[in-house]
């Protein structure tokens, strides 16, 4: 007997839930082999490079037009709380697939290794199954009619959400500034929550996603949080224990991630 779309849902949610522990464990050991650590380990682990900036379009797209794909073939896209939420989601990923890759500097003839993109566009399709049709698939989704945008839940993980967004884009854009024109280098960052940690772009992007869940309040949002972590935990304490080794004058009191914790 065929699968129903819910039956769908449960499956990604498992999966994904299913892999978090094991992405967590895999790049703990093994850095993802692009920036600071593409050199890590051996090039033929992650294929051949691809241009740096297009990498980043083609890992981020899926989370936009893929998402945006999923949620207009709902039967609710065109009410008004689904719309509030996709336009939330879409605030971020566009930007994230389309302008950030083109702001970022990178040196001439930069290269992203193939595998890297090609994991994250399967990755991210199937996450924004799970966080687009919670909205606007009436067999999947809880029902967010108007009144969800005046309930607490919503209105909590939306004030969090826009306070992870600002961390965010501050914290890339300070990055960015980091080098001038033609410069290849790396410096320590330094003012504003970088004296607190190596990575507040990544905690922008965890306070983003705990946000999201609180604001759709679902199983869905939560996994999406559990799969972020996963992710961008790794990475940041590689980054952290990178510039610790690199600058012998890097500030001690730094944590990685989270101030006074982790």
């Amino acid at each position: 007997m065929p699968e129903t779309p819910a039956q769908w849902y449960q499956d990604a949610l498992l999966l994904i839930l299913l892999l978090c522990p094991l992405v967590f464990g895999g790049l703990m050991f093994l850095p993802a082999s692009y920036g600071r650590h593409k050199k890590d380990k051996p090039h033929w682990l992650w294929g051949p490079g691809i241009p740096t900036r297009w990498a980043w379009v083609l890992m981020e797209a899926p989370s936009s037009i893929g998402f945006a794909a999923i949620y207009f073939s709902g039967d609710r896209a065109w009410e008004i709380a689904p719309l509030v939420l996709f336009l939330m989601w879409q605030s971020h990923y566009f930007q994230r697939s389309f302008i950030f890759p083109f702001k970022i500097r990178t040196r001439p003839g930069d290269t992203t290794p193939v595998m890297i993109p090609v994991l994250a566009v399967s990755s991210n399709l199937v996450i924004s199954f799970l966080n687009a049709a919670i909205l606007s698939w009436s067999s999947i989704g809880r029902h967010y009619d108007l009144a969800w945008l005046y309930d607490p839940r919503f209105i909590i993980g939306a004030i969090v959400f826009v306070a992870g967004y600002r961390i965010n884009r501050k914290a890339d854009a300070m990055l960015a500034a980091l080098r001038k024109p033609g410069e290849t280098g790396y410096r320590i960052p330094r003012g504003w929550l970088y004296e607190y940690v190596s990575c507040p772009n990544y905690l922008g992007e965890f306070t983003v996603w705990i946000g999201w869940a609180i604001a759709t309040w679902s199983l869905g949002g939560l996994t999406f949080v559990l799969w972020t972590l996963a992710n961008l935990v790794p990475r940041a304490l590689q980054n952290h224990r990178w510039y610790s080794e690199k600058f012998p004058d890097y500030p001690t009191q730094r944590k990685a991630v989270i101030p006074f914790v982790l």
